[in-house]
């Protein structure tokens, strides 16, 4: 395993602080606010260590409020709201220095037998045939990696190579990434939920900017996450590839409002996603 991987790995590991509190750190990034997968992931993780094993996510909805600070540690809170035949929820609220910064519900499922259908997983190149995502946008902005990104781990911990090329003349509202991480995962159910709700939201809002040619680095652009929504379908090994396929059906208002579905090599739709974010000039630009 890298040691970026271990230490995202390590990062998702909140210390119990007390009954339903776990406290939780942040890794730092280079535009000074906690990445929102990591709030994801690490508010998922909490809420997980409330319900019993046999019980595995399947859905979650979440609103971030307020920029998380790196420098600070991220307090979990999480509200049992019901433990019915099936299902289990919960409510996690995210605090730092006395103010609420996201909120998540939660829904937890045992495994059962019903109905299956799903959508077609689009056919791309292999993930082995195309580079990594990292080195692609090195060279886009002509800069070595540790010169843009040098604390950021997604980047380190989770190998994205992208499925799909957008033309800047004429701009997609899709995009597609296979993703996978950088070494051998344990054999963890929830760590692979974890860490894909983490990687989930590493490209995403970026699809409804792509259309405007407009990117996070754009000078006088405020790009930031309002919610995040994930559905959990069939159990996946993160291990292996997996293809994030993402568009943007809408960008009103100023905001971005994203799509995706996240399918295994062998087709199956495994997870899928929504996003709205604001995506607006700065005030004053």
């Amino acid at each position: 395993m890298s040691d970026p991987l271990q230490q995202l790995i390590a990062l998702l590991t909140l210390e119990k602080i007390d009954e339903n509190l776990y406290r939780g750190q942040s890794e730092a990034t280079d535009w000074g606010r906690v990445y929102g997968g990591q709030v994801i992931a690490q508010a998922l993780s909490a809420a997980a260590q409330q319900v019993e094993p046999d019980r595995h996510i399947h859905s979650f909805h979440s609103y971030f409020l307020r920029p998380g600070n790196p420098d600070y540690p991220i307090i979990f809170e999480v509200e049992s709201n019901l433990d019915a035949g099936t299902i289990s929820n919960r409510r996690v609220k995210a605090v730092q220095r006395g103010q609420p910064i996201f909120f998540m519900t939660s829904s937890f499922q045992l495994n059962i037998d019903g109905f299956d259908h799903q959508s077609t997983m689009p056919e791309v190149p292999p993930a082995e045939e195309l580079p990594k995502e990292l080195e692609l946008s090195a060279e886009a902005i002509s800069l070595a990696p540790e010169e843009w990104l040098p604390k950021f781990n997604a980047v380190r911990a989770i190998d994205f190579r992208a499925a799909s090329h957008n033309d800047p003349n004429h701009p997609s509202t899709s995009k597609r990434m296979w993703m996978r991480p950088n070494g051998p995962l344990p054999n963890n159910r929830c760590i692979h939920n974890y860490l894909l709700a983490y990687a989930s939201d590493f490209f995403f809002l970026s699809t409804a900017s792509q259309p405007h040619n407009i990117l996070f680095m754009t000078d006088d652009m405020r790009m930031a996450t309002i919610d995040h929504s994930m559905w959990f379908h069939r159990p996946f090994d993160f291990n292996d590839w997996l293809l994030y396929d993402m568009d943007s059906p809408s960008a009103s208002n100023g905001r971005g409002f994203v799509r995706g579905k996240i399918y295994d090599r062998a087709g199956r739709l495994v997870a899928s996603s929504t996003q709205e974010g604001i995506m607006r000039k700065k005030r004053g630009a």
